[in-house]
């Protein structure tokens, strides 16, 4: 190794492991660093390498969460996964592990209700919403040691498909031994339902509750269930909850929920009486479901509105309008092939400048748990859609929306986001770290 070359690699290694390594030139100017070149190289540079224990990937391209990288780059971590820098090949030095394929940061779900995993196959498809969420209603009920297997395993398909982060929808607390372990990054979102304006302060001291056990321990928020199960008094109990959190809903899941709020007619009024739900009090506002109740997030961080099967261009000017940003379009399009063999307006959220984000839904609306194959479907039905933009939606955007930018969603020094690679034409993944 030539002394230019050594001075290559000491600057190199101090960029990459944040350590200053000095060489004392006063001895004799530039030939005291000849003395000492034989013992850095080869005892300083390993020593600190192994120390380090630095990984090093190098993929056919990289995206960083937020870009496709061009050139040579080569994305340096230690062996616990926090990034230490994107270098040149050339500055990598030695132990570059070659990969084909991209190199991405793990994969946030931003909408899952792992608590139902225990339900997969049970409900048939393209049952419509109405008769789906009274099956989840009526069905879901099943021994506890079932539950609990259940859900285990839905998290281990989660880590074997990228994921890293998990917005996930809680209504009991089955799902708290499993989130114990830590295996993955979750924002709880305690969900809050009930139609009847009687039922308002039991259901909300209920919700209440497993909002205090689930925040001492990881992020949480209070959750309506959607604009047609939650009464406005039911709505009052729980927005102060909204303050500083992130605040998320089914919104506009299918084309009856704005007819309810407009006129009083449609499909949910007979599941009202399915449920025996006594209807009578109600009185439409003559708006969009999304039009009547965005305001009521206004204390909240960071909205993330889920699956916006049916959600229109004027909802949307509404919601720039009224918020401007700070609000996240959660979609999640096999469920909604499941549900409703139905599409998302991806290509209005598109071209209005949404912000995007991708979920799963549960197990008992779709059949896996899987972010690829989410963008798999959305690039099928959406040709005009590039892999950056889903990348980014699956990673960077996900974090953003989850409060979680700070160590996940992308290749930035100090974040420790996972790293996944993805197989060429999108086949498979395999979790790197």
């Amino acid at each position: 190794m030539s002394l230019q070359k050594f001075d290559r690699r000491l600057n190199g290694l101090q960029r990459l492991t944040g350590f200053r390594i000095r060489v004392i030139n006063r001895i004799a100017g530039e030939s005291g660093k000849v003395k000492l070149f034989k013992f850095v190289s080869t005892t300083c540079l390993i020593l600190l390498l192994a120390i380090m224990n630095l990984l090093k990937f190098q993929a056919d391209q990289i995206f960083t969460g937020k870009e496709m990288l061009t050139g040579n780059p080569v994305l340096v971590c230690s062996a616990d996964g926090i990034v230490k820098d994107i270098v040149d090949k050339t500055e990598a030095g030695d132990d570059i592990q070659k990969l084909t394929g991209i190199l991405a940061p793990g994969f946030i779900n931003c909408h899952c209700h792992l608590e139902l995993s225990h339900m997969k196959g049970l409900i048939p498809e393209r049952t419509g919403l109405i008769d789906f969420v009274f099956c989840v209603v009526t069905q879901r009920h099943f021994p506890q040691e079932e539950i609990l297997d259940a859900i285990a395993q839905a998290e281990n398909e989660m880590i074997a498909n990228g994921i890293v982060a998990v917005g996930d929808i809680c209504n009991n607390l089955d799902t708290l031994i499993q989130k114990e372990q830590k295996n993955l990054w979750y924002y709880n979102f305690i969900e809050a339902s009930g139609w009847l304006p009687g039922i308002a302060q039991q259901r909300f001291l209920r919700s209440k509750q497993y909002y205090e056990i689930y925040s001492e321990i990881f992020s949480a928020s209070m959750a309506p269930h959607a604009p047609y199960s939650v009464s406005d008094e039911l709505w009052q109990l729980i927005t102060p909850f909204f303050k500083d959190k992130v605040a998320t809903i089914h919104n506009q899941e299918t084309a009856f929920e704005d007819e309810l709020f407009s006129q009083n007619t449609g499909d949910f009024v007979r599941m009202y009486e399915m449920m025996k739900i006594d209807h009578s009090f109600y009185k439409p506002s003559g708006k969009t479901s999304l039009q009547t109740y965005f305001h009521k997030f206004q204390s909240a961080a960071q909205i993330l509105l889920v699956h916006n099967t049916f959600t229109k261009e004027d909802d949307i000017k509404f919601i720039k309008k009224a918020r401007g940003n700070n609000v996240s379009f959660c979609l999640c399009i096999n469920a909604n092939q499941y549900i409703e063999q139905s599409l998302p307006p991806v290509n209005l959220l598109r071209e209005q400048g949404c912000t995007i984000v991708l979920g799963t839904d549960s197990l008992a609306s779709n059949r896996s748990l899987s972010i690829l194959d989410e963008i798999k479907t959305i690039r099928k039905n959406f040709p005009s859609v590039t892999l950056e933009e889903t990348l980014k939606w699956a990673t960077f955007s996900g974090a953003k929306a989850l409060q979680m930018d700070d160590k996940l969603g992308s290749f930035e020094k100090g974040k420790q986001p996972g790293v996944i690679l993805l197989e060429s034409g999108l086949k498979d993944l395999k979790r790197l770290i």
